[in-house]
C-alpha cells in the first residue's frame, strides 16, 4: 500500500467518495494486489523494484480464537493448511439459511456424501446445520481408512468433533464409508426419503451428485423432490442435464478452502452458474489478465475479506478462478434481503479438476516431467496430462504419453502416478484417493499437444481452452 502511495486515511476518504469496488480497482491499478503465487507463499512480492518475502502463513488471521485447522486440496501446488475459526463460521451460518429459505430447503431431510477430515466441508457443513436447526440424518463418506496415508489423526480428529458434538446434544451422525461405485445405496435412500417427506438435500460434489443421478436412472427411480447443492468443480452443461435428467434439481455453490462459501444459486437462476454473490462477506473486482502459454484474456477475480473472523485476511488476492461480476433484478428471494449482485460463469483457468479434486503445480509437473520419465523412459516432452468429459458427463484425466516411448504395461504407469501422488502432500493424497476409486486417470497413447506458441504445457485444459477463446474472440 505505501508503494501505491495509499496510506490509512487515503483509502478511507477513497472508499467514502467512490464505493468499496472502485477503490480496490484503483488500488489493483497501482500494483496493490496480491498474485497467487504471492498469496501461497511461493514467491515473495515484488513491487518498484522492492521485495517483500513471504511464507506461507503470511496472510492467517492473528486474531482466531477456537479453530481448526483443514487442509486445501493443493489445487495449485502442494496442500496449504487453512484455520477455521468457530466464531467464523457462526458469523456465516445466516447465508446459509438465507439461502435454504429461498431456495424453499428449510426443513428438507438432508443427506452428506462427502469427504472426512483433512476435507474441512462436511465438518463445516455440520457445525452450521446445528445452529441452523437442520441437521443431516447421515453422513457417508468415499474415503475408507487407510485410503489416506497420514489417515489416522485425521479420522481421529473426525471422530472426536463428532463425540463432542454428540455429548453436547447435537446429534451428529458418524461417518460410514460408501464407495463411489455404490451410489444406488444413497439413490434407493433418497427416493424413499422423498416418498415419506416428499423432499430430500444432499450436499455432494457436482461428480457425486452426477453419479447419484445415473444410479437412479438405471434403477427406474424418480427423484422429483430432490435437490443436490453441488460445487468443488465446474457445472458443465453435461454434468447439470445429467443430474436433472433423474427428477432432481441441482443448486450449484462456489467456494474454496481459504474462503468458504462464496455465493449459492440464485432461485430463478438464468442458467446454472448464476450465482447471489455474498457481497457483505467478501468484495470482488475482476481484472483482465492473460492465460499462461496463450492468447486469450480473462477476467481474473480478485477477493477482499471483510469479515473481522475470515481465516485469511486478504486485499485484491487474485485466484487462477475468472467469472463475471454484475448487478441486476432476479426477483429471487436473495434479492430482497440485499443480494443484487450475481456472480457468473465462474471457472479456472489453470487448473485440472477431477471428482471434484483440483491438482495442478508442483506435485503433477514433477510427476509428469521428473517421475514418469525416470521410470518408464523418454523425457518430459513425452508425457501430458489432459482434461476431458466422457459420455456421461464424468471428468477425466487422460495421461498423454508419446508412442515413441516403449512401455510393456500401461497398469505400471498408472501404479507409478497413483504411488507418486501418495509421497505428495496432504492435497495430492487426498486427491489420489478420489481418481484412483473413481478410475479417473486414463492412458492415451498419442504426441503431446503444443501451444500456438511453441510450448510444451504438462497441463492440457483442451475443452476450457476453447471455451475461453470462444468467450474472448465473442467479447
Amino acid at each position: 500500500m505505501k508503494l501505491a502511495g495509499c496510506e490509512l486515511g487515503d483509502l478511507r476518504n477513497m472508499v467514502q467518495a467512490n464505493g468499496l469496488e472502485e477503490t480496490l480497482r484503483a488500488l489493483r491499478e497501482a500494483g496493490a494486489y496480491i498474485s497467487l503465487e504471492e498469496f501461497k507463499g511461493r514467491k515473495p512480492i515484488e513491487r518498484q523494484g522492492r521485495t517483500i518475502p513471504l511464507s506461507p502463513r503470511a496472510f492467517d488471521n492473528p486474531f482466531l480464537s477456537r479453530y481448526y485447522y483443514v487442509e486445501s486440496s493443493g489445487s495449485t501446488g502442494a496442500g496449504a493448511r487453512v484455520a477455521h475459526d468457530l466464531e467464523n463460521l457462526a458469523a456465516r451460518t445466516c447465508y446459509d439459511l438465507l439461502s435454504y429459505e429461498a431456495l424453499g430447503l428449510l426443513g428438507a431431510p438432508t443427506v452428506m456424501w462427502q469427504g472426512e477430515l483433512p476435507a474441512g466441508g462436511a465438518i463445516n457443513l455440520m457445525l452450521k446445520q446445528v445452529q441452523m436447526g437442520q441437521l443431516a440424518k447421515k453422513w457417508f463418506t468415499p474415503l475408507r481408512p487407510g485410503d489416506l496415508r497420514p489417515a489416522l489423526r485425521f479420522r481421529l480428529a473426525t471422530r472426536a468433533i463428532v463425540l463432542t458434538a454428540r455429548l453436547m446434544g447435537a446429534p451428529f451422525p458418524y461417518p460410514r464409508l460408501l464407495r463411489l461405485d455404490q451410489a444406488d445405496v444413497v439413490a434407493r435412500l433418497m427416493a424413499e426419503t422423498i416418498q415419506k417427506h416428499g423432499a430430500c438435500l444432499l450436499r455432494a460434489y457436482v461428480s457425486v451428485a452426477l453419479r447419484v443421478s445415473l444410479a437412479a436412472k438405471e434403477l427406474g427411480l424418480d427423484l422429483t423432490g430432490a435437490t443436490f447443492i453441488g460445487g468443488g468443480e465446474p457445472a458443465t452443461p453435461a454434468k447439470v442435464a445429467g443430474i436433472t435428467s433423474s427428477g432432481a434439481r441441482f443448486v450449484s455453490s462456489y467456494a474454496t478452502t481459504e474462503l468458504g462459501a462464496i455465493g449459492i444459486s440464485c432461485a430463478h437462476a438464468a442458467h446454472p452458474g448464476d450465482l447471489h454473490f455474498f457481497k457483505d462477506i467478501f468484495a470482488l473486482i475482476t481484472y483482465p489478465r492473460r492465460v499462461p502459454n496463450t492468447h486469450v484474456d480473462i477476467d481474473a477475480v480478485h477477493f477482499t475479506t471483510l469479515l473481522p473472523t475470515t481465516p485469511k485476511i486478504m486485499l485484491n488476492v487474485e485466484t487462477d478462478d475468472f467469472g463475471t461480476i454484475e448487478t441486476r433484478s432476479c426477483g429471487c428471494l436473495l434479492e430482497t434481503y440485499g443480494f443484487t449482485e450475481h456472480l457468473s460463469d465462474v471457472g479456472s483457468f489453470q487448473k485440472l479438476t477431477g471428482e471434484s479434486m483440483t491438482l495442478v503445480g508442483s506435485d503433477m509437473t514433477r510427476i509428469l516431467e521428473e517421475v514418469l520419465p525416470a521410470r518408464f523412459g523418454g523425457s518430459a516432452l513425452d508425457y501430458q496430462l489432459e482434461e476431458v468429459e466422457d459420455e456421461q458427463g464424468l471428468t477425466r484425466l487422460n495421461l498423454i504419453i508419446s508412442p515413441k516411448v516403449s512401455i510393456a504395461d500401461e497398469s505400471e504407469v498408472i501404479e507409478a502416478w497413483t504411488e507418486a501422488l501418495r509421497r505428495g502432500s496432504v492435497g495430492a493424497d487426498l486427491a489420489r484417493a478420489y481418481w484412483q476409486q473413481a478410475g479417473t486417470l486414463r492412458i492415451k497413447r498419442a504426441e503431446p499437444v503444443w501451444s500456438s506458441r511453441g510450448k510444451l504445457m504438462p497441463l492440457l485444459l483442451a475443452g476450457r481452452a476453447a471455451r475461453l477463446t470462444d468467450e474472448a474472440e465473442g467479447s
